[in-house]
């Protein structure tokens, strides 16, 4: 990787690992639902001059369930993950469990062989998730962490949708999904949350800043990125610095928190990161035969 490319890798993972952290202070302004919907929207208004409605000839049943996972499921269950804990780390590692889901939707959806070695390290990677649970700190809070599991497993099967996609542009693909996650999230929040104005009025501009770093820096630049990158790279050379992202954002996390991990967050995500990153090298040393 071109050294240009190297430091825009890790510059991604920062923003990735960012997402939970400052998320964590969006928290604290508006509630999770509500919050979601402001992430899409900023996402959205800055793609709506890019973006024209347009209806796809192919797999448009594909793309709306794909926005609506990735649009309402994904972003839903973040920040209810984050409201639910008052720790920030464990829902950094949880979050990790995307590439174990990846890899078993891929087995059953699109029938991908799995060799022994890579179910050998989901199954650590899920061990390492328990591992993290039985934190005495995190017994109370244990919802933050199911939350999160369950937004793993949409954002790894968005993954999955997302294979049928290749014929959309992807600007297509995040405007119909900023679209349709806002309008949904919206709704939602006004529905159980209350009326979004009385967290709006007056102006908070320090929530609008922690959702606009999420749906601008994070979802665009980061996953933006991400495609600039495969455009030179195959996923297999890339995927692996996935796993320094929850590395910045637990450092995040001490910095702006001062919450230092517990013994089980520290065993437990090595178990999850280490998995996760071997389950990555497999890939990339595959790649390579």
């Amino acid at each position: 990787m071109k050294i240009n490319h190297l430091f825009f890798t890790l510059f991604i993972m920062f923003m990735f690992g960012s997402a939970y952290p400052i998320g964590k202070i969006g928290i604290n302004h508006f509630p999770p639902l509500l919050m979601g919907s402001l992430r899409v929207l900023f996402l959205f208004l800055f793609i709506l001059p890019f973006f024209k409605f347009s209806i796809p000839k192919k797999n448009f049943k594909h793309l709306l369930l794909f926005s609506f996972i990735m649009g309402v499921c994904v972003y839903a269950f973040c920040y209810l993950a984050l409201d639910f804990s008052s720790l920030v780390s464990p829902i950094i590692i949880g979050a990790q469990l995307t590439i174990p889901f990846g890899l078993i939707l891929s087995k059953f959806i699109l029938n991908e062989n799995i060799p022994i070695k890579k179910w050998i390290l989901i199954f650590s990677s899920f061990c390492g998730i328990v591992v993290v649970a039985y934190d005495p700190r995190f017994v109370e809070e244990i919802y933050g962490l199911f939350f999160i599991i369950i937004m793993a497993f949409f954002y790894a099967l968005a993954n999955i949708l997302s294979r049928y996609l290749k014929d959309i542009n992807t600007v297509n693909q995040i405007g119909w999904h900023s679209f349709i996650g806002f309008i949904f999230l919206i709704i939602a929040s006004t529905l159980i949350e209350g009326n979004p104005f009385n967290y709006l009025y007056p102006i908070n501009y320090g929530g609008l800043l922690t959702a606009f770093h999420a749906g601008i820096f994070v979802s665009l630049i980061g996953h933006g990125g991400l495609i600039y990158l495969y455009k030179y790279y195959p996923v297999a050379t890339v995927l692996p610095y996935y796993s320094l992202f929850p590395l910045f954002g637990i450092a995040l996390t001490f910095i702006i928190f001062l919450e230092i991990p517990g013994p089980y967050e520290i065993i437990g995500g090595i178990i999850v990161i280490g998995s996760v990153y071997l389950i990555q090298l497999q890939d990339k040393q595959s790649l390579r035969l």
